[in-house]
């Protein structure tokens, strides 16, 4: 009997185009449940039709994200929840409502950004030269006290799988619709995964424990990058396109 396979999505970003892509995919393969690491509609692509999907998915865990979060909020002065906020309906925003803060399935745990918070990041860290990899002693003190032997974590975009040296396994599925963003917080700094593809990971059992299985899928990220555009937000529509960020 073929062992079963956790999916993991994350950051999806209102990119539709990216996400039917990975549905797709996933429709080929023997997967028990999806987990939504969060970040679903905060987007100018599709947000409402990026809603549409995940909501009529049943074996859908979701995680809140800090963006989804931020949608929650009353006034942003964030220009993408300004083109996103007047769109959603109460429905929406009461599915959003239902999305957990973290999660625990067997010896996995999943959150957005790290255990503690949904706006850090677990695996990097952000000084006055940018974004660099976080030393692996400090991310095992942080986890210390997890029980669980696997963390799975979004947030940076980034498609990583790390063992740290207590053994416990960091992995983050990367961003399934926005590949690459530039932030000026809390230091100027760039994360881009480097390539354009839709990214996702699946955690497969074995006998010897979770096997983690990172994805690229390709699909029309042309398409995609266009309606940024023509909603004028080129930082989208580049990092869309290229799988690197816009720096202004």
């Amino acid at each position: 009997m073929t062992a079963k396979g956790i999916a993991i999505l994350s950051d999806v970003h209102s990119n539709v185009f990216a996400l039917d892509a990975v549905l797709a995919d996933l429709d080929k393969r023997e997967i028990d449940m999806i987990v939504n690491l969060g970040d679903v509609l905060f987007g100018p692509i599709c947000p409402l039709e990026t809603a549409e999907r995940l909501m009529a998915k049943k074996n859908v865990i979701s995680i809140m994200g800090n963006c989804d979060r931020i949608l929650l909020e009353e006034q942003s002065e964030s220009l993408t929840f300004q083109q996103v906020k007047p769109l959603l309906t109460d429905a929406h925003l009461e599915w959003i409502r239902t999305f957990r803060k973290t999660w625990v399935y067997e010896d996995i745990f999943f959150c957005h950004g790290t255990p503690f918070s949904d706006d850090t990041y677990l695996l990097e860290e952000v000084t006055e030269n940018g974004a660099a990899n976080r030393e692996l002693q400090a991310v095992a003190e942080q986890l210390k006290h997890l029980e669980q032997r696997v963390i799975v974590c979004g947030h940076t975009h980034l498609p990583k799988s790390v063992q740290l040296p207590d053994g416990k396994l960091v992995m983050n599925p990367g961003s399934v619709g926005f590949p690459a963003y530039y932030e000026e917080e809390p230091h100027p700094h760039a994360m881009e995964s480097l390539s354009p593809h839709a990214k996702y990971a699946i955690l497969w059992r074995t006998t010897h424990g979770w096997r983690a299985e990172q994805i690229m899928v390709p699909y029309d990220w042309e398409q995609a990058s266009r309606i940024a555009e023509e909603k004028g937000r080129p930082d989208y529509s580049y990092a869309i396109r290229t799988g690197y960020a816009y720096i202004p």
